[in-house]
């Protein structure tokens, strides 16, 4: 079944996967393809054990102090391989007893262990015998006589602290393993939890794979539909394209020769202010000439006047009379050239539009997209239906695949098994329960045990009378005595099956936790598992051995682990590509190559673009022969950078008014404020006028002469640009047209590729994501075998392995006090405190006094102890 559902996934995988090998990869828009639906996984494989997880703690640090050495991974490949035990006399064979010695020397802690367990084993109810036999023969302290000793008190109060520090050592390993048989029942119990969990994931990772083939299937949609708004915006992308690629040479002569349009209109604007301007000025001088002429007679009459020969006013007026020479027209305009036949010529020029042949040619260019739509719609027809053939055979063979029976086939089983379990863990936790029992049974003998010694030293202590004699001792602390004894005599009984269930499960127990939970964890067991020709002396890879029937795969179960622990799609974890050949179900470079065919077959014709027909290159000629070079700007620029006059006529006017605040006040000095106050009438009036008409003579000559400087290079230079761009369209467009041709068919090839690599992505790491299958494995590895059984195991044997030891110093302490607590048969009597014993024959033997013999009480010192 296992290898049924590689299958399957490799189908799902196959119908999904293609590659394509571009040689040239442009930056496509990047698509987007969502998310691949997934479901959240509800086990979680981890395990808390909570407070019992400090005693599990202390177990695996008694177990390193017992096994230090690493996990022996040579070790148990050697002894793996060597497959001993399949012939007589392997173990005589010299490499195969240095694999026993090495496998003893890696146990000898577990060995030894074990070793001093068995001798507790044999030893301690062959000790229990005979210290029965012996006390029977009243030796071993079976006599019923106490020898009297000054320091009897410490020794009764010691023996009595000691034995109750060892019951409650036993006390405490006794409730350590009760806690850890209570700990794996609870965790057996609410197991079916756990598992009920894992089958719903497996559930849950066989019912989403289709969803999320199919959702890898439809998203070739994503790409298709961009494919088609590519294809259907064909103008433009690849017009746009070849548009910007032919632009590069065409809008720079275009805008050139537009350029060159305006300033045929900026030079007949300024032909124009030429013309006007020195009209304007002829006729501005003239008019200011005869003005300031008759300003200068004015004055001259005035300054004649007999007021200006006073001696106050003589020289005043002298200075004014030497400046009037100043009051004259500086610049003369009237021999400067006329601009009239340029002026003509460039009209005639203007006769025709060139700015609109220029905007023709603009249009006749930017419709490229529509003559790319036009010349290349049956091609795109045949391409989309290409396109529309890859999604029909994807969703075709798709369906094609038994994915549903292969599915149901293995729902059947996982619910089979799922009902299997559910079916039989009634039947574990009934063994669990007959397990816990007979724990429980085992924790019983050790309390039974506790019990005893618990009341002998709770009535031995309380019944205690320390002025009665051995042998009147009262009831209650001879009952202790009797408790203390009968502790000692379960504890022979019980301790040797104790110490047997102790060695049992520290060896099983151990050994599991050693070789197998410590390796699972840090891996090391999926190594072994991974060496060469281990699991099968043929096979270099078993699992690749087992799934693809080639060992030579490079496939371990340590990396199919990992990775699925990862949450990998299982494609990537099991390397299913070495079972299943995607390329073989879905070659979509097959389709992509009959798409670039197609494309590279687009033939796109230019030749109808005109830029600039012969009418507007014959325009251009026409401008440039106008006769605007010819002009001496020379003369122009001369006159310009005159001033109008010869001397500024404010400034005049405001020094003949304060000239003439030095006259005397009179008819001279108010004559001579009304000729500067004419002055500067005069200035207003008629110099400002032509300072302006100067200045927008000074710009249009500048201009003039800025365009015609070399303009006959310059407009065939427009020209030359022109024709190479129209040359470009009509001889050279088709190289620009295969270029942007290919890089368009790349851009459509890339959304495919995009999608290919989205899918092989996604099939990695999504589509199938194995993380129940790691989860099974935790589960039943690292949860039930090590976490739930082999820590509870491991905290019970060390629980009741160290009540069990504890109870040979309590047997010695117990039988030791209980000789303080019993009523004696026999007591020693003395003459007095100081004396020695009498040695009376006849009252007894060794000086002895039998008191129910004589009926009487004898004082002695009561503390005593008896060695045995």
């Amino acid at each position: 079944m296992a290898v049924e559902l590689c299958l399957l996934l490799l189908l799902f995988c196959g119908s999904t996967i293609s590659e394509v090998q571009p040689i040239y990869k442009p930056p496509p828009g990047t698509l987007d393809f969502g998310f691949v639906p997934s479901k959240t996984y509800d086990t979680g494989a981890y395990h808390e054990p909570g407070s019992i997880g400090i005693l599990f703690k202390i177990v695996h640090a008694f177990l390193y102090l017992v096994q230090p050495n690493s996990f022996p991974q040579d070790l148990i490949r050697k002894v793996a391989q060597q497959q001993l035990g399949k012939t007589q006399g392997d173990y005589q064979k010299p490499e195969n007893v240095v694999l026993t010695l090495q496998a003893i020397y890696y146990e000898i802690g577990f060995i030894v262990s074990a070793a001093l367990g068995l001798l507790f084993i044999l030893l301690l109810p062959l000790v229990g015998l005979c210290f029965c036999m012996c006390r029977c023969c009243d030796n071993c302290g079976g006599e019923m006589h106490q020898r009297q000793k000054k320091n009897a008190d410490c020794q009764r109060s010691c023996f009595a602290t000691f034995l109750f520090v060892a019951s409650l050592i036993i006390s405490v390993g006794v409730l350590c393993a009760y806690a850890a048989n209570q700990h794996l029942t609870n965790q057996v119990r609410g197991a079916k939890k756990l598992v009920n969990s894992n089958f719903k994931d497996l559930k849950i990772f066989l019912n989403d794979t289709p969803a999320q083939i199919d959702y890898l299937v439809s998203q070739y949609n994503t790409a298709k539909d961009k494919a088609l708004s590519d294809l259907n915006n064909v103008g433009p992308v690849l017009g746009t394209r070849v548009q910007e690629q032919l632009g590069k040479e065409v809008r720079p002569a275009l805008d050139a020769a537009l350029t060159m349009a305006g300033a045929i209109r900026e030079t007949k604007e300024a032909l124009e202010n030429v013309s006007v301007s020195v009209e304007v000025l002829q006729e501005g001088t003239e008019r200011l000439r005869a003005n300031l002429t008759d300003v200068k007679t004015h004055l001259s009459n005035t300054l004649n006047d007999s007021a200006c020969n006073a001696a106050q006013a003589a020289s005043t007026c002298n200075i004014i009379r030497n400046s009037l020479s100043q009051l004259n027209v500086n610049a003369n305009f009237s021999g400067l050239p006329g601009v009239s036949s340029q002026l003509a010529k460039v009209n005639d020029v203007l006769k025709i539009d060139l700015s609109s042949l220029v905007q023709k040619g603009y249009a006749a260019f930017n419709d490229t997209p529509d003559l790319v739509v036009n010349q290349t719609r049956n091609i795109l027809s045949d391409i989309k239906s290409v396109l529309e053939s890859i999604g029909s055979n994807i969703t075709t063979f798709t369906k094609a695949l038994p994915v549903q029976k292969i599915l149901d086939d293995l729902m059947v089983y996982l619910t089979q098994s799922e009902a299997y379990v559910q079916d039989y863990f009634p039947l574990v936790e009934q063994y669990d329960f007959y397990r816990w029992l007979g724990c429980l049974i085992l924790c019983c003998m050790v309390v039974l045990i506790l019990v005893f010694y618990y009341l002998g030293l709770l009535c031995g202590t309380c019944g205690y009378d320390k002025h009665a004699s051995p042998t009147t001792r009262g009831c209650i602390s001879n009952t202790g005595g009797n408790f203390l004894m009968a502790g000692v005599g379960f504890s022979f009984l019980f301790s040797w099956v104790l110490m047997t269930v102790v060695v049992l499960t520290f060896v099983t127990g151990g050994n599991v936790e050693k070789l197998v939970c410590e390796p699972f964890e840090d891996k090391n067991l999926f190594k072994v598992l991974d060496t060469p020709y281990l699991l099968n002396q043929q096979w270099k890879n078993y699992l690749a051995g087992i799934l693809f029937k080639n060992p030579n795969v490079n496939l371990t179960f340590e990396k199919v682990y990992s990775d699925c622990k990862e949450n990998k799609g299982i494609y990537t974890s099991l390397h299913l590509e070495y079972l299943f050949n995607i390329n073989e179900f879905l070659n979509i470079s097959m389709y992509t190559e009959d798409v670039a065919l197609k494309i590279e077959h687009i033939q796109i014709n230019l030749s109808k673009i005109i830029l600039l027909d012969e009418i507007g290159k014959e325009n251009l000629l026409n401008f440039s022969s106008s006769g605007i070079d010819g002009i001496d700007f020379s003369a122009y620029l001369t006159e310009i950078n005159k001033s109008v006059t010869k001397v500024d006529l404010l400034s005049f006017a405001n020094d003949l008014e304060a000239r003439a605040d030095q006259l005397p006040k009179g008819a001279l000095e108010n004559a001579l404020k009304g000729h500067a106050n004419s002055i500067r009438m005069i200035h207003n009036q008629q110099v400002v006028p032509l300072e302006q008409a100067m200045s927008t003579l000074n710009q249009s000559v500048r201009l003039l002469k800025k365009t015609s400087s070399e303009l006959m290079v310059k407009v065939k230079n427009v020209i030359s640009a022109v024709n190479a761009a129209q040359f470009l369209i009509n001889n050279n467009a088709s190289q620009v047209i295969v270029q942007e041709t290919k890089k368009y068919m790349d851009t459509i090839v890339g959304y495919f590729e995009q999608y290919t690599e989205w899918v092989k992505e996604s099939i990695a790491m999504e589509v199938a994501a194995c993380k129940p299958i790691a989860n099974v494995i935790d589960t039943a590895v690292d949860i039930f075998l090590c976490s739930y059984i082999t820590d509870s195991v491991n905290t019970f044997w060390f629980g009741l392995g160290g009540s069990s030891m504890f109870l040979i110093p309590a047997i010695i302490f117990a039988v030791k006090l209980s000789k303080y607590y019993r009523r004696m048969d026999t007591e020693d009597v003395y003459d007095d405190v100081e004396t020695i014993p009498m040695k009376t024959t006849e009252n007894g033997n060794n000086g002895y006094h039998k008191e129910h013999l004589y009926g009487i009480h004898n004082p002695v010192f009561t503390s005593s102890v008896e060695q045995w």
